[in-house]
C-alpha cells in the first residue's frame, strides 16, 4: 500500500456537494477507522439554524483567548482585526470555525460583524462558545447555518478575545487545521482532513449504498436484520455485482 500524504489540499465544490448528501455518522467511522483520527467529532454543539442545506465547508479558523491589556495593544486593529481578516477568507463552501475554549458565555461576535460573512456569501459558523443575535440573523435572512454550544446574550468579553486566524485551533477538543472539510447534520459535526476527503466520500458513498441494498434485502426477503448486518465481504461483493 502506497504511503498515505498528509500535505493538505485544497477541497473543491464538488467534493463539498457530495459530502451535503452523506451523514455525520458514517463519515465520523470512516475519518476514525480509514485516517487513524481518534477525535474527528465536535461534541456538544447544537444546530441553531434548522432547515437550511447541510453543511458541508472549508474551514477558515479563528482563535480567541483570555483578553490581557498588552494581548489588545497587539490584536485590537479595527477593520484588521484578526476576526474581519478570518471572515474576509470566509466565501461559498466555507466556514467560520472558531476556537473559544468550550466557553459558551462568550459569544464570536453578533449580527453588525456578521455581515461579513453575509455580505461574502459564506456557508456559516461554528464554534464551541456562545452565539447571539440569532433572531436578527434570520429575520434579516443572513443564510448562515450556526453551530455553537449555546446561546447567549453577551458579547466575548470578558471572557475572550479574538487574536489569531488562518492558524490550527482546537474546537471543541477537536484539531482543526485552515481547510479541513467540516460536515454537519442533526447528529452534530465532524471534521475531515483535507488530505482524506476526496478519498472519504467515496468510502461514505459506497458504505451508505451497500447498507442501503442491505436494508433492501432484509425487507424483501422478511428477515432480521441481523442475517445481513453488519455486511459481510459475501454480501459487499452481491451489492458491487447489483451496481455493475
Amino acid at each position: 500500500m502506497a504511503e498515505r500524504s498528509y500535505t493538505p489540499v485544497d477541497v473543491p465544490d464538488s467534493v463539498l456537494n457530495r459530502f451535503r448528501k452523506l451523514p455525520v455518522a458514517t463519515i465520523w467511522s470512516h475519518v476514525v477507522k480509514d485516517a487513524g483520527v481518534e477525535l474527528p467529532f465536535i461534541e456538544g454543539l447544537n444546530l441553531y439554524t434548522p432547515g437550511m442545506p447541510r453543511l458541508a465547508a472549508r474551514a477558515r479558523t479563528l482563535r480567541f483567548l483570555p483578553p490581557r491589556p498588552d494581548l489588545l495593544s497587539e490584536v485590537r486593529d479595527g477593520e484588521n482585526s484578526p476576526e474581519y481578516r478570518a471572515m474576509a477568507r470566509c466565501g461559498p463552501g466555507d466556514v467560520l470555525v472558531c476556537d473559544m475554549m468550550g466557553n459558551t458565555l462568550a459569544c464570536v461576535f453578533g449580527d453588525v460583524k456578521a455581515l461579513q460573512l453575509k455580505m461574502n456569501n459564506a456557508d456559516g459558523i461554528v464554534t464551541d462558545g456562545g452565539m447571539r443575535d440569532l433572531d436578527v440573523m434570520d429575520d434579516e435572512n443572513y443564510n448562515l447555518l450556526v453551530y455553537a454550544r449555546g446561546r447567549t446574550p453577551y458579547a466575548s468579553g470578558p471572557w475572550a478575545e479574538p487574536v489569531e486566524e488562518n492558524t490550527q485551533i482546537q474546537c471543541g477538543g477537536v484539531l482543526v487545521r485552515p481547510g479541513d472539510v467540516l460536515v454537519g447534520d442533526g447528529d452534530g459535526v465532524v471534521v475531515v482532513p483535507s488530505w482524506f476527503a476526496e478519498e472519504c466520500v467515496q468510502m461514505v458513498e459506497d458504505h451508505e449504498s451497500v447498507e442501503a441494498y442491505v436494508k433492501m434485502r432484509i425487507e424483501s426477503d422478511n428477515v432480521p436484520p441481523g442475517r445481513y448486518y453488519p455486511p459481510s465481504p459475501e454480501m459487499w461483493e452481491e451489492w458491487r455485482q447489483s451496481v455493475k
